[in-house]
């Protein structure tokens, strides 16, 4: 977003500057910042950050300075943290001081207001965090594994009889919306999940860091109308505002009716709101299961077809371990049924293809949402000061080569014992740290791993072809934003077996349990 020819630029950089100058006086009489790039005046390291991957530019960076990192873009301190050991130390050991978030100019615009991840520490935020807890706790989390191998099974139905549109299968959000609301939907065109996807798609490009640091260093350029040079962001946000209003509320009102109705299917919302006497749905408790709700559908939908696009790619891009999957879910399950949770003991191998596919490419590699600081702190003799926005470069640590040997490289077996028996690294970083972390982590694992195991059993994933019968190659190159996923690339799914229709999967659906 370009702001050079917006008027009163100058006096914001102005008081950017005086605070810059003001917080340099502080420093030079404590102890020093962690190291960082150099800076320019006012704007500080943001010319040298690659705007489409800046995870790859704070890895880089930390390769020559470290693994607690210094940036600054105008007066916002920004510490980057490419080491999980530190993220770790900081994070959780003193979460007390790093469980806030930094102020995000978008979330109001961009109609965010209900999200508990983007909400500052404190009551209210911890209010949304009991209710999340009481909804995805382990126990809790367990009593949905039907229901997820249930819109699995539907997942692949759909995909053997239109597998060109897969991606649009992948993104349906069809377990999720099941889970929180009791709402079944069967297909991607449906209605609830159409405007949700219009409005996560410019939520997550315009929640970025970057854009949200511009915004509040020059808060007043969101009052700018849509055609002005560079604001375009505006228009994007008016449109963003009218699609959250209306999947939130339209998603709460569609659980509310039934539960009065007694027509509601089991949910998670319908169970938080037989605990509340409220005759109306106006009371201040209601509305925090209605953002909850609305919080964990946004969270759990984007970041698991996310990951399910890169599994893809990378069982595209690795046939041999693709092969050792099947081979192994052959051996155990056989060819009469499908995989279930049952299995899950006797199949390590899926366990570890799901763990590195959350290790190979993070679906959100600067972890979901920045913490802040709420006091200073010292740390191995550096200062982190209150305030600062804290980055946990998910993707450096993922990236790590004294942990994990080329690692640019698809190798589940990374996660394995000599015995064939799991690792206790569980790549949890890609969960997030501390009492930010994701508190649906339980849900999300048992979903991927479901998700895997089912499409393995049943599908081949292979390079399209040209005309000529040539493989069409595939760069891998990965999209932008809060949340990562592969750039769509043209593939080849196949049922494994030759004569599978859509009756032959049904019958195993059915021998499965």
């Amino acid at each position: 977003m370009s702001v050079t020819n917006v008027p009163l630029t100058a006096l914001a950089i102005l008081a950017t500057a005086a605070l810059v100058i003001n917080n340099r006086r502080k420093r030079s009489e404590g102890p020093p910042l962690p190291p960082g790039p150099p800076a320019l005046p006012l704007v500080g390291n943001v010319t040298g950050i690659d705007t489409e991957a800046p995870w790859l530019s704070y890895t880089k960076w930390g390769l020559e300075y470290g693994d607690l990192l210094y940036t600054r873009l105008f007066s916002q301190h920004i510490i980057v943290i490419n080491s999980e050991k530190v993220a770790r130390e900081v994070m959780e050991q003193r979460s007390h001081i790093y469980s806030d978030r930094p102020v995000i100019a978008t979330t109001e615009p961009l109609g965010m207001g209900f999200n508990s991840v983007l909400k500052p520490y404190g009551p209210g935020w911890r209010h949304h965090r009991r209710l999340i807890h009481q909804a995805v706790r382990p126990d809790a989390a367990f009593k949905y594994r039907p229901l997820q191998l249930e819109k699995t099974h539907e997942l692949l139905l759909n995909i053997l009889t239109t597998p060109e549109n897969y991606l649009d299968h992948l993104q349906s959000g069809s377990t999720i919306l099941s889970a929180i609301y009791g709402y079944d939907a069967t297909t991607c065109e449906d209605p609830f999940l159409v405007v949700i996807d219009k409005a996560t798609k410019i939520i997550t490009e315009d929640l970025r860091p970057e854009v949200a640091a511009i915004l509040s260093a020059f808060p007043f350029l969101l009052r700018f109308p849509s055609w002005f040079p560079g604001m375009q962001i505006n228009a994007r946000a008016a449109e963003a505002r009218g699609y959250a209003k209306e999947w939130v509320e339209s998603t709460f009102q569609y659980t509310w009716k039934a539960l009065a109705a007694g027509t509601n299917a089991p949910s998670m919302i319908a169970d938080a709101l037989r605990k509340i006497d409220d005759q109306d749905g106006t009371s201040e408790l209601t509305g925090a299961v209605k953002d909850v709700a609305a919080t964990m559908f946004l969270a759990g939908s984007e970041t698991t077809q996310s990951t399910l696009r890169i599994f893809i790619l990378a069982m595209i891009l690795y046939p041999a371990t693709q092969e050792r999957a099947q081979a192994l879910i052959d051996s155990v399950v056989g060819k009469d049924r499908l995989p279930n949770f049952d299995d899950r003991e006797a199949l390590s191998y899926i366990d570890a293809v799901v763990r590195e596919t959350l290790r190979w490419r993070p679906a959100f590699p600067l972890g979901s949402v920045p913490h802040a600081t709420t006091e200073d702190d010292l740390y191995n003799g550096y200062l982190i000061p209150k305030g600062s926005t804290i980055i946990p470069n998910v993707w450096a640590m993922a990236h790590d080569e004294t942990k994990y040997h080329n690692a640019m490289e698809f190798i589940p077996e990374r996660f394995l014992n000599d015995d064939g028996s799991l690792t206790d690294d569980k790549a949890e970083y890609s969960f997030g740290f501390g009492r930010r972390g994701c508190a649906g982590k339980y849900m999300a694992d048992a979903a991927l791993w479901a998700s895997v195991a089912l499409l393995l059993a049943v599908f081949k994933f292979s390079k399209a072809k040209d005309a000529d019968g040539n493989d069409i190659e595939i760069d891998g190159k990965m999209s932008s934003g809060l949340t990562i996923h592969p750039i769509p690339f043209p593939c080849s799914i196949t049922p494994r077996s030759p004569d599978m229709t859509v009756e032959k999967l049904t019958e195993l659906i059915q021998a499965s349990g």
